[in-house]
Protein backbone atom coordinates (compact mmCIF):
# COMPACT_ATOMS: atom_id res chain seq x y z
CA UNK A 1 0.00 0.00 0.00
CA UNK A 2 1.12 3.63 -0.95
CA UNK A 3 0.66 6.04 1.55
CA UNK A 4 -2.66 7.71 -0.37
CA UNK A 5 -5.00 9.62 0.98
CA UNK A 6 -8.25 8.04 0.80
CA UNK A 7 -10.89 10.78 1.12
CA UNK A 8 -14.16 10.10 3.78
CA UNK A 9 -17.64 10.23 2.57
CA UNK A 10 -18.54 13.70 1.55
CA UNK A 11 -21.88 14.50 4.13
CA UNK A 12 -25.20 15.10 2.57
CA UNK A 13 -25.60 18.47 2.21
CA UNK A 14 -22.33 19.12 1.67
CA UNK A 15 -21.80 20.81 -1.96
CA UNK A 16 -19.16 19.61 -4.46
CA UNK A 17 -17.90 21.01 -7.36
CA UNK A 18 -17.70 16.54 -8.29
CA UNK A 19 -21.35 17.47 -8.78
CA UNK A 20 -21.34 20.87 -10.17
CA UNK A 21 -21.67 22.38 -6.85
CA UNK A 22 -24.78 20.10 -6.09
CA UNK A 23 -24.85 18.40 -2.95
CA UNK A 24 -24.93 14.43 -3.06
CA UNK A 25 -28.93 15.12 -1.59
CA UNK A 26 -29.37 17.03 -4.50
CA UNK A 27 -27.78 15.03 -6.80
CA UNK A 28 -29.92 12.29 -5.96
CA UNK A 29 -33.16 13.28 -5.63
CA UNK A 30 -32.97 15.55 -9.27
CA UNK A 31 -30.74 12.80 -10.83
CA UNK A 32 -29.56 9.70 -9.82
CA UNK A 33 -31.75 6.99 -12.29
CA UNK A 34 -33.61 10.25 -13.59
CA UNK A 35 -31.73 12.49 -15.68
CA UNK A 36 -27.77 13.04 -17.35
CA UNK A 37 -25.72 15.42 -15.58
CA UNK A 38 -22.37 17.12 -17.11
CA UNK A 39 -19.98 19.12 -15.14
CA UNK A 40 -17.38 21.22 -16.64
CA UNK A 41 -14.33 20.74 -14.15
CA UNK A 42 -15.52 18.43 -11.92
CA UNK A 43 -12.28 17.49 -10.95
CA UNK A 44 -9.91 20.88 -11.59
CA UNK A 45 -6.65 20.02 -12.64
CA UNK A 46 -7.16 16.40 -12.84
CA UNK A 47 -4.25 14.04 -14.44
CA UNK A 48 -4.23 10.20 -15.44
CA UNK A 49 -3.53 7.96 -12.66
CA UNK A 50 -1.81 5.69 -14.64
CA UNK A 51 0.60 6.47 -18.17
CA UNK A 52 -0.31 4.63 -21.22
CA UNK A 53 2.30 2.18 -20.84
CA UNK A 54 1.46 1.50 -17.32
CA UNK A 55 -2.61 0.95 -18.46
CA UNK A 56 -0.88 -1.09 -21.10
CA UNK A 57 1.64 -2.93 -18.43
CA UNK A 58 -1.81 -3.69 -16.89
CA UNK A 59 -3.75 -5.30 -19.39
CA UNK A 60 -1.27 -8.05 -19.66
CA UNK A 61 -1.90 -9.67 -16.06
CA UNK A 62 -3.54 -12.66 -15.79
CA UNK A 63 -5.87 -11.48 -12.87
CA UNK A 64 -6.95 -7.83 -14.84
CA UNK A 65 -10.03 -8.14 -17.31
CA UNK A 66 -9.61 -6.16 -20.32
CA UNK A 67 -10.87 -5.58 -24.11
CA UNK A 68 -9.29 -4.86 -26.90
CA UNK A 69 -11.87 -2.93 -29.68
CA UNK A 70 -10.62 -2.50 -32.75
CA UNK A 71 -13.02 -0.23 -35.41
CA UNK A 72 -12.62 -2.01 -39.09
CA UNK A 73 -13.58 0.00 -42.28
CA UNK A 74 -17.71 0.14 -42.87
CA UNK A 75 -19.10 -1.10 -39.81
CA UNK A 76 -17.81 -4.35 -38.65
CA UNK A 77 -16.16 -4.26 -35.31
CA UNK A 78 -13.73 -6.59 -33.99
CA UNK A 79 -13.19 -7.87 -29.87
CA UNK A 80 -10.74 -9.40 -28.06
CA UNK A 81 -10.17 -10.28 -24.45
CA UNK A 82 -6.68 -9.98 -22.17
CA UNK A 83 -4.48 -10.15 -21.00
CA UNK A 84 -2.46 -8.91 -23.91
CA UNK A 85 0.94 -8.94 -25.33
CA UNK A 86 2.46 -5.89 -26.52
CA UNK A 87 2.27 -7.27 -29.49
CA UNK A 88 -1.58 -7.87 -29.60
CA UNK A 89 -2.08 -3.93 -29.97
CA UNK A 90 -2.26 -2.07 -33.03
CA UNK A 91 -0.12 0.91 -33.50
CA UNK A 92 -1.08 3.78 -31.69
CA UNK A 93 -1.55 5.95 -34.88
CA UNK A 94 -3.99 4.07 -36.12
CA UNK A 95 -7.41 4.99 -35.79
CA UNK A 96 -10.60 3.73 -34.28
CA UNK A 97 -9.35 1.24 -31.67
CA UNK A 98 -9.40 0.84 -27.73
CA UNK A 99 -8.57 -0.91 -24.74
CA UNK A 100 -10.61 -0.97 -22.05
CA UNK A 101 -9.28 -2.22 -18.44
CA UNK A 102 -12.01 -3.19 -15.62
CA UNK A 103 -11.64 -2.78 -11.88
CA UNK A 104 -8.50 -0.84 -11.85
CA UNK A 105 -9.55 0.06 -8.37
CA UNK A 106 -8.53 -3.16 -7.63
CA UNK A 107 -5.17 -2.89 -8.04
CA UNK A 108 -4.01 0.56 -8.21
CA UNK A 109 -4.35 2.97 -4.98
CA UNK A 110 -4.69 5.78 -6.96
CA UNK A 111 -7.80 4.81 -8.59
CA UNK A 112 -9.03 3.25 -5.39
CA UNK A 113 -8.90 6.91 -3.80
CA UNK A 114 -11.09 8.64 -6.85
CA UNK A 115 -13.64 5.28 -6.25
CA UNK A 116 -14.20 7.25 -2.71
CA UNK A 117 -15.36 10.19 -3.63
CA UNK A 118 -18.86 8.62 -4.75
CA UNK A 119 -19.06 6.96 -1.38
CA UNK A 120 -22.43 9.38 -1.15
CA UNK A 121 -23.70 6.10 -2.75
CA UNK A 122 -23.79 2.81 -0.22
CA UNK A 123 -21.19 0.58 -1.02
CA UNK A 124 -23.22 -1.98 -1.90
CA UNK A 125 -24.03 -0.37 -5.19
CA UNK A 126 -20.78 1.00 -6.33
CA UNK A 127 -18.97 -1.52 -8.68
CA UNK A 128 -15.37 -0.68 -9.92
CA UNK A 129 -13.38 1.88 -12.58
CA UNK A 130 -12.83 1.05 -15.45
CA UNK A 131 -10.44 2.90 -17.84
CA UNK A 132 -10.68 3.54 -21.46
CA UNK A 133 -7.73 4.70 -23.81
CA UNK A 134 -9.22 5.09 -27.23
CA UNK A 135 -6.80 6.36 -30.58
CA UNK A 136 -8.00 9.21 -32.79
CA UNK A 137 -12.05 7.75 -33.54
CA UNK A 138 -11.32 5.20 -31.25
CA UNK A 139 -15.06 4.29 -29.06
CA UNK A 140 -17.07 1.06 -28.79
CA UNK A 141 -19.84 2.55 -30.51
CA UNK A 142 -23.25 3.64 -30.08
CA UNK A 143 -24.52 1.18 -26.87
CA UNK A 144 -26.48 1.78 -23.44
CA UNK A 145 -25.92 0.07 -20.10
CA UNK A 146 -27.73 -1.68 -17.51
CA UNK A 147 -26.57 0.32 -14.64
CA UNK A 148 -25.92 3.79 -13.72
CA UNK A 149 -22.08 5.55 -14.82
CA UNK A 150 -20.43 8.42 -14.23
CA UNK A 151 -17.78 9.03 -17.15
CA UNK A 152 -14.66 11.25 -16.15
CA UNK A 153 -12.12 12.42 -18.57
CA UNK A 154 -8.62 11.71 -18.24
CA UNK A 155 -6.75 12.62 -20.73
CA UNK A 156 -7.31 14.17 -24.84
CA UNK A 157 -11.01 15.27 -25.28
CA UNK A 158 -13.92 12.83 -26.15
CA UNK A 159 -17.27 13.53 -27.87
CA UNK A 160 -20.32 11.76 -26.55
CA UNK A 161 -23.71 11.86 -28.02
CA UNK A 162 -26.60 10.78 -25.79
CA UNK A 163 -30.06 10.34 -25.78
CA UNK A 164 -32.73 8.61 -23.92
CA UNK A 165 -33.10 5.94 -26.55
CA UNK A 166 -36.78 4.08 -27.24
CA UNK A 167 -35.67 1.14 -29.84
CA UNK A 168 -33.42 -0.96 -28.17
CA UNK A 169 -32.64 -3.31 -31.30
CA UNK A 170 -29.10 -4.23 -31.50
CA UNK A 171 -26.88 -4.66 -34.76
CA UNK A 172 -26.86 -8.55 -35.43
CA UNK A 173 -23.92 -10.61 -35.77
CA UNK A 174 -21.56 -8.29 -34.45
CA UNK A 175 -19.27 -9.10 -30.87
CA UNK A 176 -20.04 -6.00 -29.51
CA UNK A 177 -24.34 -4.83 -28.42
CA UNK A 178 -24.10 -1.94 -31.00
CA UNK A 179 -27.70 -0.07 -31.27
CA UNK A 180 -28.75 -0.73 -34.56
CA UNK A 181 -30.75 2.71 -34.86
CA UNK A 182 -28.95 5.20 -32.02
CA UNK A 183 -30.52 8.82 -32.11
CA UNK A 184 -28.75 11.49 -30.29
CA UNK A 185 -30.42 14.49 -28.55
CA UNK A 186 -27.37 16.10 -27.00
CA UNK A 187 -23.95 16.36 -28.10
CA UNK A 188 -20.86 17.10 -25.64
CA UNK A 189 -17.40 17.30 -25.73
CA UNK A 190 -15.72 16.65 -22.26
CA UNK A 191 -11.94 17.40 -21.40
CA UNK A 192 -9.65 16.47 -18.68
CA UNK A 193 -11.36 17.34 -15.16
CA UNK A 194 -14.90 16.70 -16.88
CA UNK A 195 -17.53 14.43 -15.92
CA UNK A 196 -20.77 13.44 -17.18
CA UNK A 197 -23.69 11.07 -15.43
CA UNK A 198 -25.79 8.97 -16.93
CA UNK A 199 -28.36 6.90 -15.59
CA UNK A 200 -29.44 3.41 -16.97
CA UNK A 201 -30.35 2.92 -20.18
CA UNK A 202 -29.47 6.10 -21.65
CA UNK A 203 -27.86 5.91 -24.80
CA UNK A 204 -24.27 6.98 -25.42
CA UNK A 205 -21.73 7.06 -27.69
CA UNK A 206 -18.30 8.59 -27.25
CA UNK A 207 -15.77 8.64 -29.77
CA UNK A 208 -11.92 9.89 -29.35
CA UNK A 209 -11.25 13.38 -30.83
CA UNK A 210 -8.13 15.27 -32.27
CA UNK A 211 -5.79 12.09 -30.93
CA UNK A 212 -6.08 9.69 -28.14
CA UNK A 213 -7.76 9.98 -24.82
CA UNK A 214 -8.36 8.38 -22.18
CA UNK A 215 -11.69 8.08 -19.99
CA UNK A 216 -12.60 6.66 -16.36
CA UNK A 217 -15.86 5.19 -15.58
CA UNK A 218 -17.27 4.85 -11.97
CA UNK A 219 -19.76 1.77 -12.57
CA UNK A 220 -22.55 0.13 -10.32
CA UNK A 221 -23.73 -2.92 -8.93
CA UNK A 222 -27.10 -4.01 -10.28
CA UNK A 223 -28.20 -7.57 -8.62
CA UNK A 224 -30.46 -9.28 -11.17
CA UNK A 225 -33.43 -10.56 -9.08
CA UNK A 226 -33.39 -14.18 -9.96
CA UNK A 227 -29.47 -14.48 -9.28
CA UNK A 228 -29.43 -12.90 -6.08
CA UNK A 229 -32.26 -14.94 -4.98
CA UNK A 230 -30.46 -17.90 -6.27
CA UNK A 231 -27.12 -17.15 -4.11
CA UNK A 232 -29.13 -15.88 -1.12
CA UNK A 233 -31.01 -19.31 -0.99
CA UNK A 234 -28.27 -21.53 -1.63
CA UNK A 235 -26.31 -20.01 1.57
CA UNK A 236 -29.46 -20.48 3.37
CA UNK A 237 -29.51 -24.02 1.95
CA UNK A 238 -25.85 -24.66 2.99
CA UNK A 239 -26.11 -23.85 6.58
CA UNK A 240 -29.64 -25.11 7.55
CA UNK A 241 -29.88 -28.08 8.92
CA UNK A 242 -32.53 -29.86 8.53
CA UNK A 243 -32.25 -33.08 7.35
CA UNK A 244 -36.11 -33.78 7.28
CA UNK A 245 -36.80 -36.71 4.89
CA UNK A 246 -40.11 -36.32 2.31
CA UNK A 247 -42.40 -39.99 3.25
CA UNK A 248 -45.30 -40.51 1.65
CA UNK A 249 -46.80 -43.50 4.07
CA UNK A 250 -50.39 -42.78 2.35
CA UNK A 251 -48.86 -42.68 -1.40
CA UNK A 252 -51.75 -44.83 -3.64
CA UNK A 253 -50.74 -47.22 -6.78
CA UNK A 254 -50.78 -44.95 -9.90
CA UNK A 255 -50.99 -45.59 -13.39
CA UNK A 256 -49.56 -42.12 -14.14
CA UNK A 257 -45.91 -42.87 -12.96
CA UNK A 258 -44.65 -40.18 -14.37
CA UNK A 259 -46.68 -37.47 -12.58
CA UNK A 260 -44.93 -35.15 -10.37
CA UNK A 261 -46.72 -36.28 -6.68
CA UNK A 262 -48.47 -33.11 -4.91
CA UNK A 263 -47.24 -34.15 -1.68
CA UNK A 264 -43.41 -33.67 -2.87
CA UNK A 265 -44.61 -30.38 -4.90
CA UNK A 266 -45.87 -29.50 -0.99
CA UNK A 267 -42.93 -30.83 0.60
CA UNK A 268 -40.83 -28.97 -1.42
CA UNK A 269 -42.63 -25.25 -0.81
CA UNK A 270 -42.79 -26.08 3.00
CA UNK A 271 -38.91 -26.51 2.59
CA UNK A 272 -38.59 -22.95 0.64
CA UNK A 273 -40.87 -21.92 3.06
CA UNK A 274 -39.00 -22.35 6.18
CA UNK A 275 -35.90 -20.82 4.97
CA UNK A 276 -37.64 -17.76 3.90
CA UNK A 277 -38.83 -17.56 7.77
CA UNK A 278 -35.75 -16.49 8.97
CA UNK A 279 -35.36 -12.94 8.31
CA UNK A 280 -31.56 -12.96 10.19
CA UNK A 281 -30.69 -15.54 8.18
CA UNK A 282 -31.38 -13.65 4.80
CA UNK A 283 -30.06 -10.57 6.28
CA UNK A 284 -26.20 -12.19 7.02
CA UNK A 285 -26.62 -13.89 3.76
CA UNK A 286 -27.10 -11.26 1.58
CA UNK A 287 -23.68 -9.86 3.51
CA UNK A 288 -21.91 -12.32 2.94
CA UNK A 289 -23.28 -11.87 -0.67
CA UNK A 290 -22.44 -8.44 -1.66
CA UNK A 291 -19.14 -8.35 0.20
CA UNK A 292 -18.05 -11.60 -1.61
CA UNK A 293 -14.53 -10.39 -3.01
CA UNK A 294 -14.30 -10.16 -6.86
CA UNK A 295 -13.12 -12.90 -8.54
CA UNK A 296 -9.11 -13.44 -9.07
CA UNK A 297 -8.93 -11.13 -5.90
CA UNK A 298 -6.13 -12.09 -3.03
CA UNK A 299 -4.34 -10.81 -0.62
CA UNK A 300 -0.84 -10.39 1.08
CA UNK A 301 0.08 -11.60 3.71
CA UNK A 302 1.87 -9.11 5.94
CA UNK A 303 5.66 -8.50 6.39
CA UNK A 304 5.61 -7.75 10.10
CA UNK A 305 3.80 -9.03 13.46
CA UNK A 306 0.22 -7.27 14.19
CA UNK A 307 0.56 -4.11 16.45
CA UNK A 308 -2.52 -2.86 17.71
CA UNK A 309 -2.62 1.25 16.06
CA UNK A 310 -3.97 3.01 13.37
CA UNK A 311 -5.61 0.66 10.58
CA UNK A 312 -6.93 1.25 7.06
CA UNK A 313 -8.72 -1.33 4.89
CA UNK A 314 -6.95 -3.15 2.03
CA UNK A 315 -8.25 -1.16 -1.52
CA UNK A 316 -9.97 -5.03 -2.56
CA UNK A 317 -11.43 -5.28 0.54
CA UNK A 318 -15.55 -5.39 0.96
CA UNK A 319 -16.75 -4.13 4.76
CA UNK A 320 -20.36 -3.55 5.24
CA UNK A 321 -22.63 -3.97 7.91
CA UNK A 322 -26.77 -4.45 9.09
CA UNK A 323 -27.98 -3.97 12.52
CA UNK A 324 -26.60 -6.91 13.96
CA UNK A 325 -24.05 -8.16 11.58
CA UNK A 326 -20.41 -7.21 10.27
CA UNK A 327 -19.47 -8.04 6.89
CA UNK A 328 -16.17 -8.55 5.46
CA UNK A 329 -14.89 -10.01 2.29
CA UNK A 330 -18.08 -12.98 2.74
CA UNK A 331 -17.73 -13.12 6.14
CA UNK A 332 -20.29 -12.32 9.00
CA UNK A 333 -19.75 -11.50 12.60
CA UNK A 334 -22.50 -10.68 14.81
CA UNK A 335 -21.14 -7.23 16.95
CA UNK A 336 -23.22 -5.13 19.59
CA UNK A 337 -22.63 -2.38 21.81
CA UNK A 338 -19.28 -0.24 21.61
CA UNK A 339 -17.76 -3.06 19.11
CA UNK A 340 -20.12 -2.87 16.72
CA UNK A 341 -19.77 1.14 17.02
CA UNK A 342 -16.22 0.93 15.93
CA UNK A 343 -16.61 -1.66 13.11
CA UNK A 344 -19.36 0.31 11.45
CA UNK A 345 -16.78 3.43 11.58
CA UNK A 346 -14.29 1.02 9.75
CA UNK A 347 -16.97 0.25 7.24
CA UNK A 348 -17.81 4.13 6.75
CA UNK A 349 -14.71 5.50 6.81
CA UNK A 350 -12.18 2.16 5.72
CA UNK A 351 -9.75 3.70 8.21
CA UNK A 352 -9.34 4.06 12.44
CA UNK A 353 -6.97 5.86 14.31
CA UNK A 354 -4.14 4.30 16.99
CA UNK A 355 -6.18 5.60 19.43
CA UNK A 356 -9.79 3.74 18.59
CA UNK A 357 -7.58 0.66 17.64
CA UNK A 358 -5.83 -0.02 21.17
CA UNK A 359 -9.15 1.26 22.99
CA UNK A 360 -10.91 -1.52 21.33
CA UNK A 361 -12.12 -4.07 23.34
CA UNK A 362 -9.87 -7.66 23.62
CA UNK A 363 -12.31 -9.60 21.05
CA UNK A 364 -12.26 -6.53 19.01
CA UNK A 365 -8.88 -5.81 19.31
CA UNK A 366 -8.00 -10.28 18.21
CA UNK A 367 -10.85 -9.76 15.06
CA UNK A 368 -8.49 -6.47 14.05
CA UNK A 369 -5.09 -9.30 14.29
CA UNK A 370 -7.00 -12.15 12.14
CA UNK A 371 -7.82 -9.62 9.62
CA UNK A 372 -4.24 -7.77 9.42
CA UNK A 373 -2.55 -11.61 9.40
CA UNK A 374 -5.03 -12.26 6.59
CA UNK A 375 -4.43 -8.89 4.20
CA UNK A 376 -7.64 -7.67 4.65
CA UNK A 377 -6.28 -4.08 6.57
CA UNK A 378 -2.93 -2.85 6.79
CA UNK A 379 -0.78 -0.63 9.95
CA UNK A 380 -0.73 2.89 8.98
CA UNK A 381 1.17 5.62 10.84
CA UNK A 382 -0.13 6.79 13.98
Amino acid sequence: MTDVQFPLPPAPDQPLALLGGLTPAQFMRRHWQKKPLLVKGALPGFQPLLSRPELFALSGQEQVESRLVVQKPGVDWALKHGPFTKSAFPPFKQPHWSLLVQGVDLHHDGAHALMQQFRFLPDARLDDLMISWASEGGGVGPHYDSYDVFLIQAQGKRRWRIGRQKDLSLEPDLPLKILRHFEAEEEYVCEPGDMLYLPPKWAHDGVAVEGECMTYSVGFRVPQRGGLAGEIAQRLADDHEDETLYRDPDQAATQQPGRIPAGLQAFTADALKRLLEQPEDMARALGEVMTEPKPKVWFDEPEADWTPGAIVLDRRSRMMYDEHHIFINGEAYRAGGKDAELMRRLADERRLDGRAVRGASKGAKALLGEWYEAGWLHAQPN
